[in-house]
């Protein structure tokens, strides 16, 4: 954990005393961490900054440093206390002046167990929350035409969690596809078609690496079908494998979905499978879903077909272990989010759909009922294991509402 503990005092009780504590309690959590002391002056460093209120008669000491500490940082205020000497009081009293001024601010408190863990689940979600800020993010060549409810609001991506949205032409990526040389590849396929288009699918993915370097880019999202018709390819194998090589890109220019697998990216390092729920069973409680592009570092093994919908260019069909899945979506204004766990039961290989197929089983059968009554937009994001807690901890942050 990379944790900066501050600490608030009476000047009534004795030091001694109240040190012998604070080494008993800390000591007994376990974990790594730098003692700050009343020393306030890297306060916001850390991915995780805790103001341990070691005793009572401590208000007025937090009120004082108050106007300094929002200057350092926009963390919610997280209080640490033991409980003893009157700790828990004092806290409670801070965080309620805090809750009155609209600040965001939690009580770290209970058992050794619960302590630590929450303290584990806070330092993954601030870290994220730095990962964030500043990030770049490229639309290239505006959102596909059939997306009318997948749009971003810059100015609240912006406010919210300190990413930026930039609007890249699609002119630019055709000027610089242009200048790219084909190689020849080592990879072969025996698919004819496919073979013929791998040359190219590796140009386009040259051609967004260097857009990635010009812009300074954390992550794109594609208007990928307009390089049907201006190159008759697809831009399928170029997003997997930047995908898996830790820059979101995201399918159709869909932004939405980028922010989703950037916030997925942040926590777990995966931004996950961009797709559409194909098939809904809410009487099994399955859920099919299905895309012709997929982050190869997510898959156990993955071959090359063609693109589903225009059956030209490099399709990837993955196939992912089996296992705890976790099914997420946020929408653009990050007002509203859709998170739920489940089990990816197979992948199939069907001829009529996209590619990469996921037949995964939801654990709330609420959660099925949702693709059906309140979807945000289409395309939603699959990520490996059971994420929500850490989802749901990030997106509160971001005054987001779930959308169950």
């Amino acid at each position: 954990m990379n944790i900066g503990i501050f600490s608030l005092t009476s000047p009534l009780h004795d030091e001694q005393s109240v040190g012998k504590m604070t080494d008993e309690f800390l000591g007994s959590l376990g974990i790594t961490y730098d003692w700050r002391g009343e020393d306030f002056a890297d306060y916001g460093s850390y991915p995780l900054n805790l103001i341990f209120v070691r005793t009572g008669g401590t208000e007025g000491l937090f009120l004082s440093l108050m106007p300094s500490l929002l200057k350092k940082s926009d963390q919610p205020f997280y209080l640490l206390t033991s409980g003893k000497s009157n700790s828990l009081a004092a806290s409670m009293e801070i965080l309620s002046y805090l809750r009155q001024q609209g600040y965001q601010g939690e009580i770290i408190h209970g058992s050794t167990k619960e302590i630590t863990e929450r303290m584990a689940v806070l330092e993954k979600v601030q870290a994220a929350r730095k990962r964030l800020a500043g990030a770049r993010l490229g639309v290239i060549g505006k959102p596909s035409d059939w997306l009318i409810a997948s749009v971003a609001d810059a100015e609240k991506v912006k406010a919210k969690l300190g990413m930026e949205l930039l609007d890249i032409p699609m002119d630019e990526l055709l000027s610089t596809l242009a200048s790219v040389p084909s190689l020849p590849l080592a990879e072969s396929c025996p698919d004819p078609v496919v073979a013929a288009s791998l040359p190219g699918a590796e140009r386009i993915y040259k051609a967004l690496r260097e857009l990635v370097a010009v812009h300074q880019l954390d992550g794109l999202t594609l208007r990928c079908f307009d390089l049907l018709s201006a190159v008759k390819n697809t831009g399928c194998l170029a997003l997997a494998k930047l995908n898996a090589e830790g820059v979101a890109a995201g399918c159709e220019g869909d932004v939405p979905a980028l922010l989703s697998m950037m916030l997925a990216m942040s926590l777990t390092g995966m931004t996950g499978f961009q797709a559409n729920p194909a098939s809904v069973d809410r009487v099994k409680g399955e859920v099919l879903f299905a895309h012709c592009t997929i982050p190869l570092n997510l898959t156990a093994r993955y071959e090359y077909d063609t693109h589903f919908e225009s059956g030209i260019g490099v399709g990837i069909r993955g196939y992912v272990d089996e296992g705890p899945v976790t099914v997420f979506k946020v929408s653009g204004d990050l007002s509203v989010y859709y998170v739920a766990e489940g089990q990816l039961l197979r992948c199939q290989s069907k001829p009529n759909l996209c590619r990469t197929q996921l037949l995964v089983r939801m654990d709330d059968p609420n959660a099925v009922s949702y693709f059906l009554t309140r979807p945000i937009g289409n395309h939603h994001i699959v990520i490996p294991g059971r994420q929500k807690q850490l989802m749901e901890e990030l997106l509160r942050n971001c005054t987001s509402s779930p959308i169950l």
